[in-house]
């Protein structure tokens, strides 16, 4: 490979990728035969470690002049494909080097602030129950075919996206169903994928510390249904920014709503029997759907997954039973039982719910739905993330308040920040809705505390809410994430109530 400068993306053709086998931008991953991208970073640039990775094998460099001067400076003299902003044609590049695997898929883009996990999951398990071998791409974890690894991100890297896109080609998957953050449009990770079918489901303030404004945040959703990005669009216009979205999307989109009010191709129906019951109704059709999970905002990413099932030419027929499939979706309104409490009877123990809501608009879904299946008070846990988007936390606490009958304000992952003054704003906002209710607001810092709190104050009849971590196995705390999930505090406190009951008796 000879060293070039200027390398357009349009024209990426022309860089010479022979010799090349695999693609990085971590120089420890670095494996002979490797092409390493030398990006710059927030603290060093990539092109410091060029020594490190010609020793380990690499075959050559993907950076712009300043990683070049760098590795002039160092004396290493390793091929280099020199372009002004790598990050850019990195996944152009990482495509080219596998076989551009992508294009022998079909594939599925979830993206929206709210719902993207849990629909990816329906769409993966109708698609399973039809008979397909899947890939799944999301928040959660990575599953090619029958094999699952817990993911780092919601969104691959592109030189570890379109890698992982070759192995699903080797093991005969023929549809990935893929989370796409915002994080990732903006950050080049999905360059080139050309969805098959991309799905929006809503927009709410989130993620503000990197996009900086709603507006950009939008931009950053909405390129994704664009020619370059996919051939055809579900749109989700119970907001405003759907129905912005879908008419300013360029390619072909369908549109869904639960709101009698707002126009669209298809139309969310709820029926007798419950909040899992409703059909789906449009184009002269009408599907009897139910949704796995309660809420009507669970009713919505259903019709979402349906819809992305039409588009991908499967019959109406079809996409009622296989939406019936009831995937578990980790931490997404999962519901925990104490073994011991289902042998001694479940009618003394509340109903134990974790979910992954971490806006103040999936706060106010999540209790919202569990309100109606609540004969008592509903007891929420809650606390907001460090380092991220600190305009958020009052609105999640306010939502909270508004919601439950009891709030117990705790820490989430406060990262780098002073969890006291998380909470802070957390109780600030709780508190701004309190005035002259009953709505109960305690502040409990140690999380796992918390948790066996809002168990002891539960009786039978009531429902505790574990809400913002969901799935995750970790709480990061100053550079140091300690094991902690969730799911396993609350099974534990749900399991010492009942063995204390039991005793008593």
């Amino acid at each position: 490979m000879a060293a070039c400068a200027g390398v357009p993306s349009t024209d990426l053709a022309e860089v010479p990728v022979a010799g090349v086998t695999g693609v990085t931008l971590d120089s420890r991953a670095v494996r002979p035969g490797d092409l390493y991208a030398a990006l710059p970073g927030a603290r060093v640039h990539g092109a410091t470690f060029a020594a490190d990775v010609r020793d380990r094998g690499a075959a050559a460099v993907l950076t712009d002049l300043e990683g070049a001067a760098l590795m002039a400076r160092a004396g290493v003299a390793l091929p280099a494909v020199v372009v002004p902003q790598p990050r850019a044609v990195l996944g152009a590049v990482a495509a080219l080097v596998h076989g551009s695997p992508s294009e022998d898929l079909t594939m599925v883009g979830i993206t929206g602030t709210n719902g993207k996990t849990t629909t990816a999951y329906l769409v993966d398990s109708a698609f399973r129950a039809l008979g397909h071998v899947t890939g799944l791409v999301g928040t959660v974890e990575t599953r090619v075919a029958d094999e699952r690894v817990k993911s780092v991100r919601t969104t691959p890297e592109s030189p570890d996206l379109h890698a992982l896109f070759a192995v699903m080609r080797e093991r005969g998957v023929d549809i990935c169903t893929m989370e796409v953050s915002s994080h990732a449009l903006e950050l080049h990770r999905v360059d080139p994928v050309v969805y098959d079918v991309a799905a929006f489901t809503n927009l709410s303030q989130d993620h503000l510390d990197f996009h900086g404004t709603m507006e950009a945040y939008y931009a950053a959703k909405a390129g994704l249904f664009t020619p370059q990005r996919s051939r055809r669009g579900v749109v989700c216009v119970d907001d405003e920014w759907g129905r912005r979205l879908a008419a300013e999307a360029t390619v072909p989109v369908v549109t869904v709503t639960s709101l009698p009010e707002v126009d669209a191709d298809w139309r969310v129906e709820p029926r007798a029997g419950g909040d899992l019951l409703f059909d789906l109704v449009g184009a002269g059709r009408r599907m009897s759907l139910r949704s796995a999970l309660p809420g009507d905002f669970n009713q919505l990413n259903t019709a979402v997954a349906a819809l992305v099932l039409a588009a991908c030419g499967v019959a109406d027929g079809d996409i009622v039973r296989a939406v019936l499939t009831e995937p578990h979706v980790p931490g997404r309104m999962e519901r925990v039982r104490a073994d011991a409490a289902d042998a001694a009877g479940a009618d003394d123990a509340p109903l134990a719910v974790v979910d992954f809501a971490h806006t103040a608009d999936a706060v106010a879904a999540a209790l919202a739905a569990l309100r109606r299946q609540t004969r008592g008070s509903l007891v929420a846990v809650l606390g907001a993330g460090g380092d991220r988007d600190p305009g958020k936390r009052r609105a999640m606490g306010a939502a909270a308040a508004s919601c439950a009958d009891v709030v117990l304000v705790t820490d989430d992952n406060p990262r780098s920040e002073d969890p006291a003054a998380i909470r802070a704003e957390v109780l600030a906002g709780a508190r701004s809705v309190t005035t002259g209710t009953a709505t109960d607001v305690r502040e409990v810092g140690d999380r796992a505390a918390a948790i066996r709190a809002a168990v002891a104050l539960a009786g039978p009849a009531d429902t505790v809410a574990v809400l913002g971590k969901g799935h995750e196995s970790g709480q990061e705390v100053h550079g140091t994430v300690h094991p902690f999930d969730d799911r396993e505090e609350l099974l534990a406190a749900l399991t010492a109530r009942t063995t204390h009951k039991e005793s008593l008796a």
